[in-house]
C-alpha cells in the first residue's frame, strides 16, 4: 500500500487529538467536534500501509484566511519525509490564503523556509486559582445574547468571521461561555473548557482590563482549584499583567507566524488566544 495522505473523517481526528495530548499540548476533552465542523475538508492524515503516521489540520476560514495546526508525526516515523509530504498537502489545500500558525519555537526556522514570518510570541501561563467570589449582573451566558452580535464582536479580534467554529465552541460540553454587556454593546466574552489536564480559557477578548479581569475571575470560579491555562499574546502587556496578577507562571510558548501581512486584529483586546490549533 505504501504511504498515502487522505482527508480525515471525524473519527480520525480523535487520533490527532490523542497524539497532541502525548506531545503535552493538552487539548480540550471535547474539541474534536468544534474543530471538525469548522472545515471538514481541512484535516489530513498520512498512513503507511494503513497505519496512521502523520497528521495536519489546514483549516480554511472562508476564501482569505487559513490556519495550520496538529502538525505531528508519530515518533517512530520521524525523519522519513512523511511529515513534509503531509505539510505540503495542507499548504496546497489552503492555496493563496494568508495562512497562520502557532509553531513550537524549535521549528520556527523550518516554517520560515515555507514562507512564514514571525509576528509575535504567544505565552502559555498556568496557575491553580482559588474560587473567586463573583457577583456581577453584567455577565450573561453566551447563549443569552444575539449570536450575530457575538460573531461581530469576535471578528474584531480574529482575522475573519468564524460562525461555524464559534457556534460549536461556545456550546462545547462542560464548557462555560460568558459575555460582558455594556449599555449598547458587548464589552467582552470568554470561554473556559475542560482539558486533558485542568482547564483552558480561550478566547478571552475584552475592550478593557477591568472587563477582562471580571471575566477571568468568573470563568476560573468553575475550576475547583484545578490547573488553569491562559495563552497570552506577548505584545499585549495588559494581558501579561493579568496572568501575573494571579501568580500564573509561563510554561510554554509558540511563534505566531503568517505567510502574508499579519491580520489587523485588535491586539490590545486579546487577553487569551482561542486555541493554538485553529487560531
Amino acid at each position: 500500500m505504501g504511504f498515502l495522505i487522505r482527508q480525515m473523517q471525524l473519527s480520525d481526528l480523535e487520533v490527532a487529538v490523542s497524539w497532541a495530548a502525548q506531545e503535552g499540548w493538552n487539548p480540550g476533552l471535547y474539541d474534536v467536534n468544534s474543530f471538525y465542523q469548522t472545515d471538514p475538508n481541512g484535516f489530513f492524515i498520512g498512513e503507511l500501509d494503513g497505519r496512521p503516521v502523520s497528521c495536519l489540520s489546514a483549516v480554511a476560514y472562508g476564501e482569505t484566511f487559513g490556519f495550520i495546526g496538529f502538525y505531528i508525526v508519530h515518533p517512530e516515523f520521524r525523519g522519513q519525509g512523511y511529515g513534509w509530504q503531509t505539510w505540503q498537502q495542507g499548504m496546497n489545500y489552503l492555496g493563496d490564503r494568508n495562512i497562520g500558525l502557532d509553531g513550537v519555537i524549535a521549528q520556527q526556522q523550518n516554517y520560515c523556509k515555507s514562507g512564514f514570518s514571525l509576528a509575535y510570541r504567544n505565552i502559555r501561563f498556568q496557575g491553580a486559582l482559588p474560587q473567586f467570589q463573583t457577583n456581577s449582573n453584567s455577565l450573561l451566558k453566551a447563549s443569552e445574547v444575539s449570536f450575530n452580535q457575538l460573531l461581530t464582536f469576535d471578528a474584531c479580534f480574529f482575522p475573519v468571521p468564524r460562525p461555524s467554529f464559534l457556534q460549536a465552541w461556545i456550546s462545547q460540553p462542560g464548557s462555560i461561555a460568558l459575555v460582558s454587556c455594556g449599555e449598547e454593546t458587548l464589552l467582552g466574552y470568554g470561554v473556559i473548557r475542560p482539558c486533558q489536564v485542568g482547564w483552558k480559557i480561550g478566547p478571552l477578548f475584552a475592550l478593557n482590563e477591568s472587563t477582562a479581569d471580571e471575566l477571568f475571575r468568573s470563568l476560573t470560579a468553575h475550576t475547583n482549584g484545578e490547573p488553569c491555562f491562559l495563552d497570552v499574546p506577548e505584545p499585549n502587556s495588559a494581558a501579561l499583567n493579568l496572568a501575573r496578577t494571579y501568580a500564573m507562571t509561563p510554561v510554554f510558548e509558540t511563534a505566531r507566524m503568517y505567510t502574508k501581512t499579519p491580520p489587523d486584529c485588535q491586539m490590545d483586546g486579546i487577553f487569551g488566544v482561542t486555541t493554538f490549533e485553529l487560531g
